[in-house]
């Protein structure tokens, strides 16, 4: 994801003009854990495309037994959870590209230039993605959250989490005020053509500052987490991640449940105020499983350490190349959901819908850890550090000997 670049997640590093990347070896392995399972739990939320559910978070699937337990657990664990992980780790990459610019000698104004530059550009991607590929793009809302508040990543902690606060608030409200007017999610943005389709997805594209938004609140907190260095630190953190992860999930489950049981089929509010609470109390604790889900991973790379099996080290390999896998993606929900292709949008089953989005990321995963193997660079991540940084300086060659007069 955009939080995934070659010089974030690590430790402080003196700036001086084009940072190179940072090696394999000085890499805090949490963050591109996260950021490879991070990519389960988004494929897992997209699979609602492929099921009659849909977009409407509310919307049973129907099927069989296991087909409403499987959208019951995606509803619970995944939905509304999973992207404020994405927000989290975005906002932590923010400070450590930030202390990596501006250390001793360094330049904070030039590095809030530098995160506002690369911001723009993920604007681009992330239009670009929308159009081509996928309506759901988060890529350009990270992006226009960069050039809105590049300035958070020197904000003190009570300002960051006040702000985050308060645009939770307000993307609560939002979500319960789409809510009322065109129900819970958004219809799939398909045509009869593969243009139709894109000029729909493209409509949603002024929008962009909406999707900001949304991202704000794990964004800051991400900001602050990066700032008190905890992924840098988990040891040190260790207890206040325990209280995190056991808080934090019984919040996120337990606000999910008014929207759950009426995904499963179970419960249907009464009056159209008990719905829109239902999806008020849902959005609102979502944040609380996006820090958990960070608390969870972050322990266990603790207990990982340097004791790296294949398995581990092609989920961070697929991790450190989060955005071109994240994109990777996308033409396979093309590919499935377009009329004139497969037709797939709405037809399979909650349980085969997730089958199919695992696999997907199971086929990342394993491409990641070749390119790992090999040293290779994800190609969305090598060219939005081309676009931002602009081509590598080359060292200036030695004077030769100056050659005398000819006889």
């Amino acid at each position: 994801m955009p939080g995934s670049r070659e010089d974030a997640s690590t430790p402080p590093r003196p700036a001086g003009g084009q940072a190179a990347p940072t090696p394999a070896a000085e890499r805090l392995l949490a963050p591109d854990l996260a950021r490879g399972m991070m990519l389960l739990l988004i494929a897992l939320a997209h699979s609602r495309m492929l099921h009659a559910g849909g977009n409407a978070f509310t919307e049973p699937a129907g099927g069989t037994a296991l087909d409403v337990a499987v959208q019951w657990l995606l509803t619970s664990f995944v939905d509304a959870r999973s992207a404020p992980l994405f927000g989290l780790l975005f906002g932590y990459g923010l400070v450590q590209m930030t202390r990596r610019r501006s250390g001793p000698g360094g330049d904070p104004a030039a590095a809030r230039r530098l995160i506002r530059r690369r911001g723009a550009w993920l604007v681009v991607f992330g239009a670009a993605h929308v159009v081509l590929l996928y309506g759901g793009d988060v890529i350009g809302a990270y992006g226009m959250f960069s050039l809105l508040l590049a300035g958070a990543v020197a904000w003190s902690g009570r300002r960051l989490w006040t702000i985050a606060a308060v645009t939770l608030a307000v993307g609560v409200v939002l979500s319960v005020l789409l809510q009322i007017a065109a129900g819970m999610g958004s219809s799939l943005a398909v045509g009869p053509t593969l243009l139709d389709s894109a000029l729909l997805r493209a409509m949603a594209l002024p929008l962009l500052p909406v999707a900001a938004l949304s991202v704000a609140p794990s964004a800051l907190i991400g900001i602050w987490a990066g700032q008190a260095r905890i992924l840098e630190q988990p040891d040190l953190y260790r207890p206040l991640l325990r209280r995190v992860v056991l808080i934090g999930f019984p919040v996120s489950v337990l606000g999910a449940q008014p929207v759950a049981l009426q995904a499963a089929g179970v419960w249907t509010p009464g009056t159209a105020g008990a719905d829109a609470l239902a999806g008020a109390v849902f959005s609102a604790t979502g944040i609380a499983g996006g820090l958990a889900f960070a608390a969870a991973i972050a322990l266990v790379a603790t207990r990982i350490g340097d004791r790296r099996g294949p398995v581990t080290n092609a989920l961070v390999a697929c991790g450190r190349r989060s955005m071109t896998f994240y994109i990777a993606q996308s033409p396979v929900w093309l590919v499935a959901t377009e009329p004139s292709l497969l037709n797939l949008g709405g037809q399979l089953g909650a349980a085969a819908a997730a089958g199919v989005s695992a696999a997907t990321w199971a086929v990342t995963v394993v491409i990641a850890g070749l390119l790992g193997r090999t040293g290779r660079r994800g190609p969305a991540e090598a060219l939005l550090r081309r676009l931002t940084y602009g081509p590598p300086k080359r060292p200036l060659e030695p004077a030769g000997p100056q050659a005398g007069p000819r006889a």
